[in-house]
């Protein structure tokens, strides 16, 4: 049960002028869903995209990639997403197959093959059944419109169990501004540049030179900051579209009023669709805040944040509602920090001091830490006394249901 998620509707889900989506139920893997996406982007549009550091990456990732970096010359147009089977580990099979979904895909849409880009998720080690996929493209392409965000969101679910979408409009001078996007990840989420698969789009005109930048630093402030299990998927991608149909005049430089409010626009959507995804986790009971405070740099925060948030220990202990907080501490201190002193260090647990100065704060009651323990949504909150830097990261508890599910997950 997804914790705490919010009702999303068709109809809160504004159109993005340049966008349309079709899907199909293909039958990648299931019968009876839709498990088939494609996005046509108009001409004039900039995309750019940031994908997993798994050295084991997907097919689609390498192909995304390769023909991001000739977009200059070939302008994305269009996306092709499939659930239900990830393409990766399926070496040059896999790839070719990717490629051809870039063929088909491009020869009905009109467009060339390079300026098409693949996306699979699902089942790792399989091949990608390429029958179903190409069958599928035609109806897909054909129902086709703007208003389809929503169907979207559901074309591109695994094991999520809600689809995850969000949409907002922002005055930016004298132009109104669209933004939505959709997002999917419930399992196999600690991504390193992306997510599972998000796709934010926007009518605002961006040049791609500071899309491509804005991108790397939205990640950074939203899916990068996320984590369910601690493991990164060889599919992880996350793109932004910037139809430029909107009144704005163009940003062509990553400074001014515009940009600021560009900027964070798309990473609260993003910010947004990133956590949907830590509500919807694997098995999730309760959402978790993991906030650093007080170092040195963001980087050792987001060290000491995302072993927290790693820890099945500490994971565990919050499902359990059991306040074993001296497994946070322990995930401090074996963050990576070398020179860290712990006798600097303050844990709270919402409003509850729990830690002070490294040892156990002689004002802190079992019975305060279990209050907080209980609840659907708990804020961790560790001082490292060393510093102004700060991180954030967002995750779940690990229960039972995790188990069962990835267990089960190819049956």
């Amino acid at each position: 049960m997804a914790v705490n998620f919010p009702e999303i509707t068709a109809a809160q889900l504004q159109p993005v002028a340049g966008v349309t989506l079709g899907w199909a139920e293909a039958g990648i893997r299931k019968q009876n869903r839709k498990d088939l996406l494609v996005v046509s982007i108009d001409d004039g549009a900039a995309v750019a995209g940031v994908f997993t550091q798994n050295r084991f990456c997907a097919a689609p990732v390498i192909v995304c990639r390769e023909h991001l970096a000739q977009a200059a010359a070939r302008p994305i147009r269009a996306l092709v997403i499939n659930t239900g089977n990830a393409n990766a580990g399926t070496g040059e099979t896999g790839l070719a197959d990717a490629r051809r979904t870039c063929e088909e895909a491009a020869a009905r849409l009109g467009v060339a093959p390079q300026q098409v880009l693949p996306f699979s998720t699902g089942v790792i080690l399989e091949p990608l059944p390429m029958d179903r996929l190409i069958a599928g493209l035609s109806p897909a392409i054909e129902r086709r419109a703007p208003a389809q965000w929503y169907d979207a969101a559901q074309a591109i679910m695994t094991t999520d169990t809600v689809p995850k979408a969000a949409s907002r409009q922002v005055r930016i001078g004298d132009a109104t501004v669209t933004l939505t996007g959709i997002s999917k990840g419930a399992g196999m989420i600690r991504p390193n540049m992306a997510t599972m698969l998000g796709f934010v789009a926007t009518d605002a005109a961006i040049a791609q030179s500071v899309l491509d930048a804005l991108v790397k630093e939205i990640a950074d402030q939203s899916f990068n900051c996320i984590s369910i299990d601690g493991d990164t998927s060889t599919n992880d991608s996350f793109v932004v579209i910037a139809t430029g149909r909107a009144s704005l005049p163009r940003i062509d430089k990553p400074e001014g009023a515009a940009y600021e409010a560009m900027r964070a626009a798309l990473t609260e959507i993003s910010r947004e669709l990133a956590q949907l995804i830590i509500r919807d986790g694997e098995g999730a009971t309760k959402f978790i805040t993991v906030r650093v405070d007080e170092g040195r740099d963001a980087v050792e925060c987001r060290k000491v944040a995302y072993a927290i948030a790693h820890s099945p220990l500490v994971k565990t202990a919050f499902y359990a509602s059991d306040p074993n907080l001296g497994r946070i501490l322990a995930a401090v201190g074996y963050a990576g920090i070398e020179d860290l002193d712990v006798a600097g260090i303050d844990l709270y647990l919402d409003d509850v001091w729990v830690a002070r100065k490294g040892g156990r704060n002689p004002d802190y009651r079992e019975e305060d830490g279990q209050r907080v323990m209980k609840q659907s949504e708990i804020t961790v909150r560790v001082v490292l006394g060393r510093g102004a830097a700060s991180a954030t990261v967002w995750t779940c508890d690990l229960s039972h249901d995790y188990v069962s599910i990835n267990a089960d997950y190819r049956s």
